[in-house]
């Protein structure tokens, strides 16, 4: 049983369908559970006439506390649980192996999307390369395509 799951998280809900199956999966195995954001490296945002509004680590700090609000949100469906969040800047899938890594992680979760476009069809998605990198088994759910 999985004692510590990394479950790699973007903004869209579509993803966060991998939840119930990681809490049911935690509680059985009373396992630690950890949330991933990777965004892309944060720039500095600068104003039309060129003044810089916010440099590079006040973005990070912005782009890090939206997403830990963003899961804060989620976390009724993972009450009881033993859980981390993280954000992470930069490749998804370089951060991710990394992550899972540091965080002694022996089993990853993640949800593919079900609207491939045909360029993911045929260069693969972060979660086929996960697949074929990761260390430890990578659990993949593929949800239904909404209507």
């Amino acid at each position: 049983m999985a004692k510590r799951i990394l479950v790699p998280l973007d903004e869209t809900t579509e993803h966060e369908a991998i939840l119930p199956i990681v809490a049911d999966l935690a509680r059985a195995s009373h396992a630690r559970v950890r949330l991933l954001h990777v965004a892309h490296a944060p720039e500095a945002v600068v104003s039309e006439d060129g003044q810089v509004v916010a440099y590079i680590d006040q973005e990070a700090t912005r782009l890090r506390v939206q997403w830990l609000d963003h899961v804060s949100a989620l976390e009724p469906m993972l009450q009881d649980l033993e859980l981390e969040r993280d954000v992470r800047f930069g490749n998804a899938l370089t951060e991710i192996l990394a992550d899972a890594e540091e965080f002694g992680a022996d089993l990853i979760a993640v949800t593919t999307s079900s609207k491939k476009t045909l360029k993911d069809r045929l260069l693969g998605s972060v979660a086929a390369d996960l697949m074929k990198r990761a260390k430890v088994p990578v659990l993949l759910l593929r949800p239904e395509p909404r209507e």
